[in-house]
């Protein structure tokens, strides 16, 4: 099986390019990253790309919540993302696509242009029916190999590298789950019989960020209220029954918080 994946050198990318390049089925992997735009006849090469594979997994986009530049935002992750759609339906190619929590905020709808850029991307495939299209929206990933997402990285590596955290007085509660986790799932429409549509792919609970700095044993205070940015999301939640059937996670947080401060403490 050849794959195609995009954001191949990202947080996901690189954990999925490890983890398939390791399955017997798999004889290739071509990795695209966002800056492909930028060369001159990306588009025709594109097009070959994605005809001489057998599956797209687009997992590549700009993931910065408090990005303000909206144009930066929809060209990387809606732009590309409807040229790769269109070209895998005319190639007949099945797209597992790496949606996100975040295109339901607190009120049902995206509350950051990061999520409204994943949410249309996500409608946009849906509807094209002739694609076999499976969105799989991500909640709150972490785990080994986030070290260069900087403030976008989990509230455990920040904490990690700092010795200790200011939460918002108004604690954030989030579904966390562990990097394995969302690489299985992201395989698992490869290789198993998933019906098209959209899935979410998360621990299935809701933890305050108290809970990840107790667990990694860093101590935390208060920020002040007004330091809180606009749009932020102080709740998500994964539901069971909207994961993919035969789909579970693994790590609950205990356990993937334990797994981590192993890895980390162990200087890798």
């Amino acid at each position: 099986m050849r794959i195609l994946l995009t954001g191949c050198e990202g947080f996901i990318g690189k954990s999925l390019n490890t983890t398939l390049m390791k399955h017997p089925d798999v004889t290739s992997v071509v990795g695209i990253e966002k800056d492909y735009m930028n060369y001159k006849g990306w588009q025709p090469a594109l097009f070959k790309a994605v005809s001489l594979c057998d599956v797209v997994l687009h997992v590549g986009a700009i993931s910065d919540t408090m990005l303000k530049d909206p144009n930066e935002m929809m060209k990387y992750n809606y732009e590309f993302s409807r040229e790769l759609f269109d070209i895998a339906q005319i190639n007949d190619k099945p797209v597992v696509y790496s949606s996100s929590a975040a295109n339901t905020g607190d009120n049902g709808l995206p509350s950051n242009i990061y999520g409204w850029s994943k949410y249309v991307t996500e409608q946009y495939g849906l509807a094209k029916r002739d694609l076999k299209f499976t969105a799989l929206r991500y909640f709150n990933v972490y785990g080994p190999g986030e070290s260069h997402k900087g403030k976008m990285a989990s509230v455990a590596y920040q904490a990690h590298l700092k010795g200790e955290f200011k939460l918002f007085p108004k604690d954030p509660v989030r579904d966390f789950v562990y990097i394995d986790d969302v690489v299985d799932a992201t395989m698992y429409p490869i290789f198993n019989d998933v019906a098209d549509g959209v899935y979410e792919v998360g621990s299935g609970e809701a933890r305050s960020f108290e809970n990840v700095l107790e667990l990694m044993e860093i101590p935390y205070e208060y920020k002040d209220e007004s330091e809180i940015p606009e749009g932020y999301q102080f709740y998500t939640k994964s539901y069971k029954n909207k994961f993919m059937g035969g789909w579970k996670p693994k790590h609950n947080l205990e356990k993937g918080i334990k797994k981590y401060k192993e890895y980390l403490l162990g200087d890798n």
